[in-house]
């Protein structure tokens, strides 16, 4: 039974807090957690993805990044990444992940591009791939349960 899931990018200020925030709302019974495989440790997330998620009723407020961590990552259930590079070097550097981590457009084989130092409709663009990744986990783990 999956009950924690690790939503991990680059530098954690963008793509997975939006993601993660996004998926506690949908999936309230699951332990939702964000990091990054670089991350910007301590630093607040994005202007820009604190506007896109506010606009969509999510408050990345109170976000600090953090690094993936090998704890996080076995801890987790199931961990979706952004892009096919971010999985196969979280595989390479944990490699108990292996078998449990997907992309967040899983089912679409699709990539969510990274927005950081762009425009605000590159973060849109973002957050509606985000949205519909989501949704579509939301609707497998409803399954599961």
């Amino acid at each position: 039974m999956i009950q924690q899931v690790l939503v991990i990018c680059t530098g954690n200020i963008c793509r997975s807090p939006l993601a993660a925030a996004l998926l506690a709302r949908e999936m309230p019974h699951l332990r939702v957690l964000s990091a990054g495989l670089d991350a910007l440790v301590g630093q607040p997330a994005d202007p820009l993805a604190i506007q896109v998620g506010a606009a969509h009723g999510l408050d990345l407020s109170g976000h600090r990044a953090r690094n993936t961590g090998a704890v996080n990552c076995h801890q987790s259930q199931l961990l979706l990444v952004m892009t096919r590079g971010q999985k196969t070097e979280t595989e390479q550097r944990y490699p108990l992940t292996r078998g449990k981590v997907y992309l967040l457009r899983h089912q679409s084989r699709a990539e969510v591009a990274d927005p950081y130092r762009k425009p605000l409709h590159v973060f849109e663009a973002a957050y509606a791939d985000i949205e519909r990744g989501v949704q579509a986990w939301c609707h497998t783990l409803r399954q599961l349960r």
